[in-house]
């Protein structure tokens, strides 16, 4: 038997998922063949353990594809190029995983502070970007809840419509200035 780690009990939870399998902790343990309470020795609850699998699912999925290297000296564009692939993102896995999508929606709408935590890595980003010397991050936050329309999915059917991009830089213009 492989030796059991946080990420393979992740993988697997994310293996499962991605089969479209209905994912309890018993099955989880059935698949890494280890008992059911063996799992606890690695996340002290079930909460805990789906924070780790959608933090990391998140990250994969939207954080790590955003293509910094392109950025400008200009930190402004370099935002704004930043803030439209995070949108960018957010809606394509809206459209290509649905299944995903929904599951980290309802787990993210029933814990608001899991949702501010997984966003630190943005407003540490953002505040690269824009050499901020923020270290409570509020500045970022603002910045992120200004295009909200864009990310939070009670907004999802709005983001297939025609005028998203215009709609994304009416929002840009407003808050440009202020930056």
């Amino acid at each position: 038997m492989a030796r059991v780690t946080n990420d393979t009990i992740i993988k697997t939870a994310e293996a499962l998922l991605k089969n479209n399998e209905t994912v309890t902790l018993a099955k989880l343990a059935e698949k890494l063949d280890i008992t059911h309470p063996a799992l606890y020795k690695h996340f002290k609850n079930k909460d805990e353990l789906w924070t780790a699998v959608l933090t990391k699912w998140f990250t994969t999925e939207v954080f790590n594809q955003i293509d910094v290297t392109q950025q400008t000296e200009n930190s402004k564009l370099a935002l704004r190029d930043w803030l439209w692939q995070f949108v960018t993102l957010k809606k394509n896995i809206y459209n290509q995983d649905p299944r995903m999508f929904a599951l980290n929606t309802k787990y993210i709408d029933e814990r608001p502070l899991v949702l501010r935590e997984l966003l630190q890595g943005s407003y540490a980003q953002i505040n690269d970007i824009m050499g901020y010397d923020d270290p409570t991050h509020l500045k970022a936050e603002a910045i992120m809840s200004a295009f909200a329309i864009f990310t939070v999915p009670s907004f999802k059917e709005t983001w297939n419509d025609p005028d998203y991009g215009d709609r994304f830089d009416a929002i840009w213009r407003l808050i440009e200035k202020g930056l």
